[in-house]
């Protein structure tokens, strides 16, 4: 086993963001780079020495050739097991049901999520925790640190692994095994779904379904489980393949970018129901025969319906949200006597929640929904969920929902994507936002009256780590909020997301178009924030 100590010098751009490190495919070619923040994971890593670790991506340009680099540093550090996905793939959820399942060190994951992919597109990877979650900030804090500063790295100096054959084979003194990338999902999903009743659902002649994977990592899953172990037809998984471009698509489960999707399920003759997932699986969104579920109502409506689902029959403990997203689970939570936790934006601060069973259910409004199955958000178990409850209530999607606004009052909500944003004009307006706080509370602004405004600060319930300054709030006297916030997972210029919502008690006014019922703080946000002045942006590039 020959064993290389190269040396490299560091990169100054390497500090992870919410999900990893997200750049270019061209950057992350650059010799070292890969290497470099490898090589700083291990490093910022005690007693991994002989222990296992778990690799996989989404499938996209540089999957197969990161993973070998990774195997063969690994190798070169001391992990004694490597479990990887057949052909390189595992789903991001997939990924935190192995580590869980097998009892791992930790795991690398390497995807862009739900950014385009192909040689002009992104490339992302983030480490994942014993626990099967994303590394926390002190973790990430500390690679960051010692990316500035590393000065070499090992690697061992093999040959390839076959990446398609399942078994397992030596890596100097690792052993590297390739498992079939579905199996222990798919397995964990039976323990928690009743397979049997959704099948009869799938299979009864009266319910069909769309399933679109986007050209990317889940549809290996999807097949296995919705045609293969619940008897859905031949064709429900449509864009089914897994591709290193995404088929040149943007494997982003939205209105916009599924567009395959939409036009299926809002046409004269529409299934009963669609869905969708991202490009490494941990995404989704719902659809009903016309008619589109935000993904804060979904939560709020698995969250209402839980009991009629096996795996959380005797009930939840609690459930979770990022900012951001919608209230709608806050008045499900205060119905069922159970907390509610607003956290920031990023899956990795559920983390501790879900390991201390003070929630159950979790989401976040960019489309991603969990639970404590794993530690990961999870796209096809959201998909099953509701299968499960329709399989059970018997009624359309629209009619669980309109219900569920019916009992609980509609929050009406949408989120503005403004993408490519020059990065220092996205600063300045935040900035501009931000000084305005202070003056704020109890001022009238349009026809509302400031409750609030601060930027958001989040202090830990479990370990009592605080996070600052994760996005402006603006709340209002009657329940509306506006919350403006810079993400983190793009990797040109920055996205700023606007983000509105309006309560509606009224069952008489919960059928009038979203963008219409939020048009006044729509327009008191553009005031606030001179959106359409500094940006140049007329229109939102994406609005959902």
């Amino acid at each position: 086993m020959a064993i290389q100590t190269v040396s490299t010098t560091p990169f100054s751009d390497q500090k992870p963001g919410t999900s990893g490190l997200r750049k270019q495919v061209t950057v992350f070619q650059q010799p070292h780079y890969l290497e470099n923040f490898v090589q700083s994971i291990f490093d910022s890593l005690d007693g991994y020495q002989g222990q296992t670790l778990v690799v996989g991506g989404d499938g996209r340009f540089y999957n197969r050739q990161a993973i070998q680099i990774i195997l063969k540093m690994a190798a070169a550090n001391g992990f004694g097991k490597a479990l990887v996905g057949q052909a390189g793939i595992f789903s991001t959820p997939a990924v935190s049901c192995v580590i869980r399942k097998y009892g791992a060190f930790g795991g690398i994951v390497l995807s862009a999520s739900h950014n385009p992919g192909g040689p002009d597109g992104d490339f992302g990877i983030k480490y994942n925790t014993e626990n099967g979650g994303p590394a926390p900030e002190k973790v990430t804090d500390a690679i960051f640190d010692r990316s500035k500063v590393i000065d070499q790295y090992q690697i061992l100096d093999v040959e390839d692994v076959n990446l398609d054959r399942i078994g397992p084979t030596s890596l100097g003194n690792m052993t590297v095994e390739v498992l079939d990338a579905v199996n222990d999902y798919a397995a964990l999903m039976e323990t928690l779904f009743d397979f049997e009743q959704i099948r009869q659902l799938l299979t009864s002649g009266k319910f069909t379904m769309c399933m679109d994977s986007l050209h990317a990592v889940t549809g290996p899953y999807a097949k296995a489980i919705f045609e293969g172990l619940l008897g859905a037809a031949q064709g429900t998984v449509q864009n089914g393949e897994p591709l290193e471009d995404f088929g040149g698509g943007h494997p982003d489960p939205n209105l916009v970018y599924a567009h395959d999707l939409v036009k299926v399920m809002f046409a004269a003759n529409a299934p009963s129901f669609g869905a969708a997932s991202d490009g490494d699986g941990d995404r989704n969104m719902i659809l009903g025969n016309n008619f589109f579920v935000t993904p804060s109502d979904s939560l709020a409506v698995l969250a209402a319906n839980a009991t009629l689902v096996p795996g959380y029959r005797s009930g939840i403990t609690g459930v979770a949200r990022s900012m951001p997203t919608s209230q709608a689970v806050d008045r499900v939570a205060e119905k069922l006597g159970i907390d509610c936790y607003e956290t920031p934006t990023g899956w990795k601060f559920f983390g501790n929640l879900l390991d201390a069973d003070k929630a159950t259910l979790c989401g976040e409004e960019s489309f991603g929904t969990g639970s404590n199955h794993v530690r990961e958000k999870d796209g096809l178990w959201a998909v099953l969920f509701w299968l499960n409850i329709l399989a059970v209530k018997g009624e359309s999607v629209e009619t669980i929902v309109k219900d569920h606004w019916a009992t609980y009052g509609r929050n009406y909500y949408s989120r503005h994507d403004f993408e490519g944003v020059d990065s220092a004009v996205a600063n300045d307006l935040m900035a501009g936002v931000r000084s305005q706080l202070p003056s704020l509370q109890g001022q009238p602004l349009g026809s509302y009256t400031v409750a609030y405004a601060d930027d958001f600060s989040y202090t830990d319930p479990i370990d009592n780590s605080v996070s600052k300054n994760q996005g402006i709030r603006i709340g209002f006297t009657d329940g509306s909020r506006i919350v403006f916030r810079l993400s983190g997972t793009g990797t040109q210029g920055a996205t700023l997301r606007l983000y509105v919502e309006s309560y509606e008690p009224d069952a008489t006014k919960h059928d009038i178009d979203t963008q219409e019922a939020l048009a006044p703080l729509i327009q008191l946000a553009d005031q606030v924030a001179k959106i359409k002045e500094l940006t140049g942006f007329e229109q939102p590039t994406v609005i959902t």
